[in-house]
C-alpha cells in the first residue's frame, strides 16, 4: 500500500511558503482575509487532557505558547494555490521546544460567527446536513415508535448518530475521527453567503488518526471545525449508539514536533448542489491519485463467484431459488434475492436459466399481496417475514426499496431474455406481476405524493412515510412504461424523480432510508439508487434535465466512497494483505462501516454517466470501486472470508464503531451481495472503453492498455496481463456519434472479448465495426 509522507508534504509546504518569504502571522493573516468571506478565522491550540477529558485549552498567540511545563513553537504558512482563488494550502508545525507535556494534543480550528443553523453541514459518510433530525433509540436497528406508523407528517428520523441539535438554545458537540470519513474533510454551505467551505485533511499524523470536531454554541451563531491531532473523543459512535472511545493523548518531551497539512476551499456555490460537485471535483487534491491494483481480472472474478451461487440453489418446501446470504431463508431484493438471478440468466446456460424461471415463479407466486406489492421476504419453510413491524398494526409490512428492486430487476430480467433470443421463456405472470406493482406505485403517488419507506402488500397502504426508500422506484417505472407502452408511468416516474431531488438532494443534501436495517439514515444504497433512476430518464427521454441531476447524485455518491487509500493497522487482515482500498463505498450514518461495491448493483450508470459526459472523474470513481471490491474477494494466498475461493464480505472498518481490534479486520462469514455485485460489474462494465475518434482508451478491469498506432484500418492497442490468472477481457469501442446516444441494458451481450492468459502481453487491432483482430 502506498504511504503518504505527511511530514514531507508538510516540510515541503513550508519549504514552499518560507521561499516566498512570508512570516507566520503574515501567513495566518492571509488566511483569516481568505476566511472572513465566511466570517471565518483560524485558531491553533495545544489541548490537554486527562483520559478523555479536557482538563484545558490554550490558545497560541503568534508562534509560542508557554505552559506551567513546558515551551512551545508553532509554524503557520499558508499559500494560495497558483492560478485558484477559492483555494489555500495550510501547512502547521507544532514543536515542543523544551520541557514536557502530559496527555497532550494538538489543535486546528476554523471558527465561524455569524453562523446559521440552517447551514448544511457535510463530513463524508458520517454526517449529511448536520445529521439535525430527530433520533431514535441507543442501539443498532432501533424500533420506531407509534407516531411514525401511518403518519404522512412524520418527521426525518435517525438514529442515534452524531448530530447537531436540532433543539433550540442546546449546543451541540460532533467528536469523530478520520476512520469514520470516507474522506478526511468537513464542508459547509452557507445560504446567507452563498459561499461553500471544504476543508481537507490527512487520516493522520505521526501519533495516529486525526480527529474531526465540530462544536455549535447554545445560540448556534457561532461554529467551530477543529481538526485535531490525535483524535481524543470521550465516546466513540458506534452502530445506532455510543460507547467510550478509550483514546488516548500522547506524552511529549523536548524537540517532538507535529506536522498538519490541509487544503481549504472557499468558494462561490448557489446551492448545496454545488457544494456536492465541488467537493466531488477536490476530494483527492490533497491525499493525490490513488493506486489501484490489479489483481484479480473481471472474467475470473465472474467465473468464481457464480460457481458459488450455482451450488447454492436449493428446493425448500416454500419454493425453489438460490439462497441469498448465508440461511435457506429467502430474502427479496436489497441483498440479493432475485438479484443474483440476473448474472446467472446472463450465462445463458440452459440448467441455469431454467433455474432462475423457477425463482421468478416462486417470487411472483409465493410474494405478491393483494395490492400488487410483494412481501419482503419469507421462511424456508413458507412463513412471510414481517418488516420494521409494530405489534399494534397488523398488516404486514414490506420494504419500498425491496418492491422499488421487484420491479427494476422484472424488467431487467424480461430485457435480458428477449435479447438473449430467448422471448418465449418470458411469461405473462411475470409479466402481470410487473403491471400489478408499478400499478400500486402509481395508485400510491397519486394518492399521498410519495412512495414511503414501508408499505403493507395487502392493502397498499404506506405504513411509514418519508425517506428516499423509494429511490430505484422511477427508474423501475420508466422501464416498465417503456415495456407496457404506459405513458402515464413515465409521468409518475419523472414527476417522482423531480420530487426526490427537490425534496432530499437539493433541500437536504442526502438520500436515506434505503436499507433494511437502518431507521430514515442518510446511506448510500439509496444515493446511488437514486442514480440508477436519473440515468434510466436519461436513457428513455433523452432530456439533458436527468443528466444535470445525475452529476449532482454521482456527487453525492463519491461522498460515501473512499476517495484515497487508507492506511490500516499493519497486523490487521487488510494490512497484511496490504489492499488498496479506495473506492469501498460506506453503508450509512448508522452502519460505520464501508463495503465493497453498491448494494446491490454494478453502478453501470456511472459509467454510462461517463460516456455521456466524457468527463473522466466517473469513470475514475467506478473503477476505484471495481478494485475495492475485489481487494476484499477471497482467493489463493487473498483470505478474506472463511468461505469459497470467490466468495466476499461485506465490512471493510476504517472506524473504531466496533472496538479498535476490528480496525482492518474482516468478519470471517460471507455476504451474496457482495458477490453479486461483483459478478453484476464484471457483466455489466467494459474491460476497456475505447472512443475511437478521440483515440482515448480506459481500462476497467485489471489488466493493462496502451494504444500504440490508429489510422483507418483501425486501432493497434497493446494489451498485458499482469495477474496471476488467465482474463477474458470485454472491449467496447465506439466512434464519438455512437456514444451521443444512451446505452441500452444489454449492450454487454454485444462487446468482443479478447483472451489473455496470466502474464501475457499481446497487440489486438480494433476496427471500425469493434471487430478485434489479433496480432
Amino acid at each position: 500500500m502506498r504511504k503518504i509522507n505527511f511530514s514531507l508534504v508538510c516540510i515541503g509546504l513550508i519549504a514552499l511558503c518560507n521561499g516566498m518569504q512570508a512570516s507566520a502571522q503574515e501567513s495566518q493573516k492571509s488566511l483569516n482575509q481568505f476566511l472572513k468571506q465566511l466570517n471565518g478565522a483560524l485558531t491553533c491550540s495545544l489541548k490537554e487532557f486527562n483520559g478523555t477529558e479536557l482538563r484545558a485549552e490554550k490558545v497560541f498567540h503568534g508562534n509560542s505558547l508557554h505552559t506551567k511545563t513546558g515551551d512551545w513553537r508553532l509554524q503557520v504558512q499558508a499559500a494560495p494555490v497558483s492560478g485558484r482563488s477559492e483555494v489555500m494550502e495550510l501547512a502547521t508545525s507544532f514543536q515542543l521546544h523544551n520541557g514536557t507535556a502530559k496527555a497532550s494534543a494538538v489543535s486546528v480550528s476554523f471558527d465561524f460567527s455569524n453562523w446559521n443553523p440552517k447551514n448544511y453541514v457535510l463530513v463524508p459518510a458520517s454526517v449529511y446536513n448536520g445529521n439535525r433530525y430527530r433520533s431514535i433509540g441507543n442501539s443498532y436497528d432501533p424500533p420506531y415508535p407509534m407516531d411514525m406508523y401511518y403518519n404522512p407528517k412524520v418527521p426525518l428520523t435517525i438514529s442515534n448518530n452524531p448530530r447537531l441539535s436540532n433543539l433550540e438554545g442546546e449546543a451541540s458537540l460532533i467528536e469523530l475521527q478520520t476512520g469514520n470519513a470516507a474522506t478526511p474533510a468537513m464542508c459547509f454551505f452557507s445560504e446567507k453567503e452563498k459561499k461553500g467551505f471544504i476543508v481537507l485533511t490527512t487520516q493522520q499524523s505521526r501519533v495516529g488518526n486525526n480527529g474531526l470536531t465540530i462544536r455549535e454554541n447554545k445560540r448556534k451563531d457561532s461554529a467551530a471545525f477543529s481538526i485535531t491531532a490525535p483524535a481524543v473523543r470521550k465516546l466513540a459512535a458506534g452502530f445506532g449508539d455510543f460507547h467510550l472511545s478509550n483514546d488516548v493523548a500522547p506524552d511529549w518531551k523536548a524537540g517532538d514536533e507535529l506536522n498538519l497539512v490541509f487544503r481549504i476551499y472557499v468558494f462561490n456555490a448557489s446551492n448545496i448542489p454545488d457544494v456536492l460537485k465541488k467537493f466531488m471535483e477536490v476530494r483527492k487534491e490533497l491525499s493525490g491519485t490513488n493506486n489501484p491494483r490489479n489483481i484479480l481480472p473481471m472474467s475470473k472474478l465472474f467465473e468464481a463467484a457464480t460457481a458459488i451461487c450455482k451450488g447454492n440453489f436449493i428446493e425448500v418446501p416454500a419454493g425453489a431459488y438460490y439462497m441469498p446470504e448465508n440461511n435457506r431463508d429467502f430474502q427479496l431484493g436489497w441483498v440479493s434475492g432475485m438479484m443474483n438471478t440476473y448474472p446467472m440468466l446472463a450465462l445463458n446456460d440452459k440448467i441455469e436459466r431454467e433455474r432462475v424461471s423457477r425463482e421468478l415463479d416462486f417470487v411472483v407466486e409465493k410474494l405478491q399481496g393483494k395490492s400488487g406489492y410483494f412481501y419482503g421476504g419469507i421462511t424456508a419453510d413458507g412463513v412471510l417475514r414481517p418488516e420494521k413491524m409494530n405489534a399494534n398494526f397488523k398488516p404486514v409490512q414490506a420494504m419500498v426499496r425491496k418492491n422499488a428492486d421487484v420491479l427494476l430487476w422484472l424488467m431487467k430480467h424480461i430485457q435480458l431474455l428477449k435479447a438473449q433470443g430467448y422471448a418465449s421463456n418470458v411469461k405473462a405472470t411475470w409479466e402481470n406481476a410487473a403491471e400489478k406493482l408499478a400499478a400500486a406505485f402509481v395508485r400510491n403517488w397519486k394518492k399521498d405524493g410519495e412512495f414511503g419507506q414501508f408499505i403493507a402488500p395487502e392493502t397498499g397502504e404506506i405504513a411509514v412515510f418519508n425517506s428516499t426508500a423509494g429511490a430505484i422506484v422511477p427508474a423501475g417505472l420508466a422501464m416498465a412504461s417503456d415495456y407496457f407502452k404506459n405513458k402515464e408511468w413515465m409521468k409518475v416516474a419523472q414527476e417522482a424523480a423531480r420530487f426526490y431531488y427537490k425534496r432530499d438532494v437539493e433541500s437536504q443534501g442526502l438520500t436515506g432510508g434505503h436499507c433494511g436495517d437502518i431507521s430514515q439514515d442518510a446511506d448510500s444504497e439509496s444515493a446511488f439508487g437514486f442514480l440508477e433512476s436519473l440515468m434510466a430518464l436519461y436513457y428513455y427521454t433523452g432530456q439533458k434535465e436527468w443528466l444535470d441531476k445525475a452529476e449532482v447524485q454521482a456527487a453525492l455518491g463519491s461522498s460515501w466512497t473512499f476517495s484515497y487509500d487508507p492506511v490500516f493497522p499493519e497486523n490487521s487482515a487488510i494490512g497484511k494483505l496490504k489492499s488498496n482500498m479506495a473506492g469501498a463505498i460506506w453503508a450509512s450514518i448508522q452502519n460505520k462501516h464501508a463495503a465493497p461495491g453498491i448494494c446491490t448493483a454494478s453502478g453501470d450508470y456511472l459509467f454510462k454517466l461517463f460516456r455521456a459526459t466524457g468527463k473522466i472523474g466517473y469513470a475514475d470513481l467506478i473503477r476505484d470501486i471495481q478494485h475495492a471490491h475485489a481487494e476484499a474477494v477471497n482467493m489463493p494466498g487473498h483470505p478474506t472470508t472463511n468461505g469459497q475461493m470467490g466468495s466476499s464480505m461485506e465490512r471493510i472498518q476504517l472506524s473504531d464503531a466496533e472496538g479498535k481490534n476490528s480496525i482492518g479486520n474482516y468478519i470471517n462469514t460471507r455476504n451474496s451481495w457482495t458477490e453479486t455485485n461483483g459478478m453484476l460489474m464484471a457483466l455489466e462494465l467494459p474491460g476497456i472503453y475505447l472512443n475511437t475518434d478521440q483515440q482515448k482508451l480506459y481500462v476497467f478491469d485489471h489488466v493493462k492498455a496502451e494504444i500504440q498506432s490508429a489510422n483507418s484500418a483501425g486501432t493497434i492497442i497493446q494489451l498485458s496481463n499482469p495477474t496471476m490468472y488467465d482474463a477474458e477481457v470485454s472491449l467496447m469501442a465506439e466512434s464519438e456519434n455512437q456514444a451521443k446516444k444512451p446505452l441500452d441494458y444489454t449492450a454487454f451481450l454485444k462487446w468482443p472479448k479478447v483472451k489473455l492468459k496470466a502474464g501475457e502481453s499481446l497487440k489486438i487491432r480494433v476496427k471500425s465495426n469493434t471487430e478485434i483482430s489479433i496480432l
